[in-house]
């Protein structure tokens, strides 16, 4: 990973962004740094955390649910023949309605188009199993972009100087290297991963506790808390221990 600062007149000043080595940029020059830590960057549980997710780590956007749920429903429309019912459980057109209520989540589909849309890799690593998701990977596309997954929840990653840093030095996006790698950044979001399974901080899907935020039901596990809802039209659960 690396970083990019500039030297002035008064001094040494930090900048955001992708900047690559030994650029000037007006009257600084910019330099490439060879350190830094991954760090999570936190999005609000909205419903719509996976494209706030995607946003930030492509455009350095955490609001850009609304503009991303159209590009993926425009997508999906386009081609119904590959995006049959078959591929998205439910009919086209319902669907692509579906996917523009900002209140329904996004998934392994939803990544896939927008790693496309993008023209990089996500790579989606989920902290329970520890394992990494690499969506766009077929396509040898050049960057790669990270987030991490909590069983419920999607966060960002992100490669700063250094703790406690201000989100704009965040680097998003990795140069994916010819053994398609990202370099030291992988090892380090690795790391982390490994650090958020240890705390146990991830929800165990198939068996965590919720109970009914209408009617005070409780159900184990997400089929349950989906048959629940299918049945009810209830949508609004807590998870309890």
């Amino acid at each position: 990973m690396s970083f990019s600062c500039c030297v002035s007149a008064s001094g040494l000043v930090l900048l955001g962004g992708n900047l690559g080595p030994f650029q000037v940029f007006g009257r600084f020059l910019i330099i490439d740094i060879m350190e830094g830590i991954v760090v999570r960057r936190v999005i609000p549980s909205d419903n719509s955390c996976l494209f706030n997710a995607v946003g930030y780590v492509m455009d350095h956007d955490k609001n850009k649910a609304y503009g991303l749920r159209q590009v993926i429903a425009g997508t999906v429309a386009s081609d119904p023949e590959k995006y049959n019912e078959a591929f998205l459980g439910k009919p086209n057109g319902e669907y692509c309605n579906w996917i523009r209520d900002s209140e329904k989540w996004g998934g392994a589909i939803e990544l896939s188009i927008l790693a496309d849309y993008y023209g990089r890799e996500i790579a989606a690593y989920d902290i329970q199993t520890m394992r990494c998701d690499l969506y766009g990977q077929d396509r040898k596309y050049s960057e790669r972009a990270m987030l991490i997954y909590d069983g419920l929840h999607y966060d960002a990653l992100a490669m700063s100087p250094f703790e406690g840093a201000p989100e704009e030095f965040d680097q998003t996006i990795f140069t994916v290297q010819k053994d398609r790698t990202i370099g030291p950044a992988e090892g380090h979001a690795l790391n982390l991963v490994k650090e958020q399974q240890r705390k146990r901080s991830y929800t165990d899907t198939a068996n965590f506790t919720l109970r009914c935020g209408v009617c005070q039901i409780g159900v184990i596990g997400q089929k349950e808390a989906v048959e629940h809802a299918q049945t009810t039209g209830h949508v609004n659960f807590q998870e309890y221990r």
